[in-house]
C-alpha cells in the first residue's frame, strides 16, 4: 500500500476480505514498459477476461451494479451524495470507485458534490482521480462514477509516468489538453470548490467536448477531449492519459509497439 492511512487500510482490509469470499476478482496481466515522448508508459497486457465477459452475459446488458452494490465490494460513505466502492474486476490493486448514491449519467458534468467526495479521498490518501465522462471517454457503466487508484503507477519516481511530459509541456504532448496546478488545495476548507472551478475552465478551454478525461492527484488536474473509445481495436481510458494502457493481447501489444503509445492517445482525442 501507498500509506498507512486510516483509507487505504480499509481498502486493503475489504479488499482481502472481498479476495477470500470471490466477491472482487481481480483481472490478471503483465507489465511491459514502452519509452515514448520522455515518458515510460506502463502497458499492462490482460491475461484473461473470460470471468467479467460472463459476468455481464449474466446479468444483462441493462444491469446497474451500483444501485444496490454488494456489500462486500462496500467500503465507506463519502458523503450524503457520495459511497466508495471497490472495483470488483480491477487491474490495479485497491481500485476505489467513487458512485453517486442517485443515478446521474456518466457524461453529465462533474459537480461541486463530485469533488467534496474526491477531496474526502485526497485529503486522506496520495492517489489519481480519474473520470471517463461517456462510451467514447471510456466509460463503461452509465452510472456516474469517478475512480481511484493509488500511486505510484509503474516504477518512475513521479505519481503518474505523464508526470514527466506534464512538468516539461516544452517536450510537446502530442494531443489537445488543458492542465493547470491545484496549488493550495489540500487540506484547505474550500478545496472542492476551487478544484470545480479549475475544471469548468480546463473544460472550456479544450471546446466543452461531449466526452472527455479527467485526471487529478492532490497537485495537478487534465483534462482531455475524446473523439473516439479506441484505435486499432486498443481501448484507452482516462488511465492512458496517466501513461498506463491496458492490452487485451499480445497482438494488439504489439500493435501499440508499433504505432507508439502518444501516437495512440493522440489518434483517440479531439482536435479543438
Amino acid at each position: 500500500m501507498p500509506s498507512a492511512s486510516p483509507f487505504w487500510r480499509s481498502v486493503a482490509e475489504i479488499s482481502a476480505a472481498a479476495v477470500d469470499s470471490g466477491a472482487l476478482q481481480s483481472i490478471p496481466t503483465t507489465s511491459r514498459f514502452i519509452e515514448d515522448g520522455g515518458v515510460r508508459f506502463l502497458a499492462r497486457v490482460v491475461e484473461n477476461l473470460e470471468r467479467k465477459r460472463l459476468d455481464g452475459v449474466r446479468k444483462g446488458s441493462g444491469f446497474n451494479p451500483f444501485l444496490k452494490p454488494e456489500k462486500a465490494l462496500f467500503v465507506a460513505d463519502l458523503s450524503e451524495t457520495h459511497f466508495a466502492l471497490l472495483n470488483k474486476f480491477n487491474v490495479v490493486d485497491h481500485h476505489v470507485l467513487l458512485v453517486t448514491r442517485k443515478f446521474e449519467e456518466q457524461e453529465s458534468l462533474l459537480t461541486h458534490e463530485d469533488f467534496e467526495a474526491v477531496w474526502h479521498c485526497l485529503d486522506e490518501s496520495d492517489a489519481l482521480v480519474f473520470y471517463n465522462a461517456g462510451a467514447n471517454a471510456g466509460a463503461s457503466q452509465r452510472h456516474k462514477h469517478l475512480q481511484l487508484v493509488p500511486v505510484p503507477l509503474g516504477e518512475g519516481p513521479e505519481r503518474t509516468p505523464i508526470e514527466a511530459a506534464l512538468e516539461d509541456d516544452s517536450r510537446g504532448l502530442p494531443f489537445a489538453h488543458a492542465v493547470c496546478r491545484l496549488d493550495g488545495c489540500l487540506g484547505s476548507d474550500d478545496a472542492a470548490e476551487k478544484t470545480f472551478a479549475s475544471y469548468l475552465r480546463l473544460l472550456a478551454a479544450v471546446g466543452n467536448p461531449q466526452a472527455y478525461n479527467v485526471l487529478a492527484t492532490r497537485d495537478w488536474m487534465l483534462v482531455v477531449p475524446r473523439a473516439r473509445e479506441s484505435w486499432n481495436s486498443i481501448s484507452v481510458n482516462a488511465l492512458g492519459f496517466a501513461g498506463a494502457l491496458l492490452v487485451r493481447s499480445e497482438n494488439e501489444l504489439s500493435q501499440l509497439q508499433r504505432l507508439g503509445p502518444m501516437r495512440l492517445l493522440r489518434e483517440v482525442t479531439l482536435n479543438v
